[in-house]
């Protein structure tokens, strides 16, 4: 596999490097592909242009991969960008429209919004996916949208 490997770094790279935003992402593109290849045993059995066919297959996969995920995650960040600052003018108000969700709801949006916390890291410290943070806090932002409205 360091045969193959050697034999193929330059084309690799250069592929990489024409796919990717910076080094560093080309970088990881290239040893995805070949961490890859050592599961792949018939990738040795292949000529010489069906290898590197597969190797920037697979990296050009692992890019679009990344690309929908950082899409999604966006997405979900912009859906959770919620101003209680805006919807309540003091501490006060803050803190009774707070009282309309459930204690653990509430500590999610503090950690989220007081905080600055990411949902990876609140994932991380209640031991939750990051996925479950955003909709529970999806969840909390609708109810207290809700309270907003109805108040109004």
């Amino acid at each position: 596999m360091s045969d193959l490997y050697e034999r193929l770094k330059d084309d690799l790279h250069r592929y990489a490097r024409s796919i990717a935003r910076h080094e560093p992402e080309a970088n990881d593109l290239v040893q995805d592909a070949v961490l890859k290849a050592l599961k792949e045993e018939k990738i040795l059995t292949l000529p010489d242009y069906k290898q590197r066919a597969w190797f920037f297959r697979v990296m050009k996969n692992k890019m679009i991969d990344e690309r929908r995920k950082e899409k999604r995650l966006t997405e979900w960040e912009d859906d959770l960008d919620f101003s209680i600052q805006e919807a309540a003018h003091s501490h006060l108000e803050v803190t009774e429209l707070l009282s309309h969700l459930p204690q653990a709801t509430s500590d999610l949006i503090f950690k989220r919004y007081w905080l600055g916390l990411s949902s990876q890291e609140i994932g991380s410290q209640l031991g939750l996916p990051a996925a479950t943070v955003r909709y529970k806090l999806h969840l909390a932002i609708k109810k207290l949208r809700t309270v907003l409205e109805e108040e109004k």
